[in-house]
């Protein structure tokens, strides 16, 4: 008889607290380093750069290990006969997390009048929220790929879901509620939306996302937990019908009945 696996199980909740967890600890630390940045001394950037590369790197190595514990765990309770390693996904290129780092600050320095008519403590304080999310998404992205890696390369695996907490936003419950479907372009999300970040063959995910992935593997059956399967029917009902304006309407639903 086939297992069952969910995203909302306690294994799955677990996992996800653990990524949280580590993401309030990356924080932590890049506003630590936040306070390092001095505005006065556009100069200094390049060290601040330099340290928030590091940190990111340093828990990005962390989420992916997380992300191969999960990975092994969840095989083992498949019952999976052969070995298999995870190969842990490597950190982003530094050009990667420079570009995104300076995406973040960009308006400390403006460019033009319009840009410097806001106070220098409030363009900070959008620095920083961006920061923040810039740099959590950049480490949880290095555990999710461990895991979609895995997923590519395990014989034994047949595709991972997509699970989302009760507060996450209305593209990725929807994504959340198609279930075990993703090992393909086709139903990775791929042109749902161009704000949403990834390769064309895996789901996308934005800054400040704490989607999980859960591994599905042969012998198991993938059920939606309570929570997303209602996201489901709310889709189908009063958005489903709609092609092209589905993601609007589902927005729309969650906000009138969910």
């Amino acid at each position: 008889m086939a297992s069952t696996v969910s995203d909302g199980d306690g294994a799955a909740d677990r996992y996800r607290r653990a990524q949280r967890g580590l993401s309030r600890l990356l924080l932590r630390d890049v506003g630590r380093l936040w306070r390092l940045f001095s505005p006065a001394q556009p100069a200094s950037f390049s060290d601040w750069l330099e340290s928030a590369n590091e940190v990111v790197a340093r828990y990005g190595d962390m989420s992916a290990s997380l992300a191969a514990e999960f990975y092994d765990a969840q095989r083992a309770d498949a019952d999976a006969r052969d070995t298999f390693r995870v190969p842990l996904a490597d950190s982003p290129p530094a050009d990667q997390i420079e570009s995104s780092l300076r995406w973040a600050a960009h308006d400390v320095w403006p460019q033009d009048a319009e840009a410097g008519r806001e106070p220098l403590p409030a363009r900070l304080a959008v620095a920083e929220r961006r920061t923040e999310a810039a740099t959590q998404k950049l480490v949880a992205d290095q555990g999710r790929e461990t895991i979609r890696q895995a997923v590519r390369q395990d014989r034994q695996a047949v595709g991972y879901a997509r699970a989302a907490a009760l507060g996450a936003c209305a593209f990725c419950r929807l994504m959340a509620s198609r279930g075990m479907v993703y090992k393909s372009a086709g139903t990775a999300g791929r042109d749902a939306n161009d704000k949403f970040s990834g390769d064309a063959s895996v789901a996308k995910f934005h800054d400040d996302c704490h989607c999980g992935i859960i591994p599905v593997f042969r012998g198991q059956r993938f059920e939606l937990s309570a929570h997303a399967q209602e996201w489901d029917r709310l889709y189908r009902e009063y958005a489903a019908p709609f092609p092209g304006d589905q993601l609007r309407r589902f927005r729309r639903a969650i906000a009138e009945h969910g």
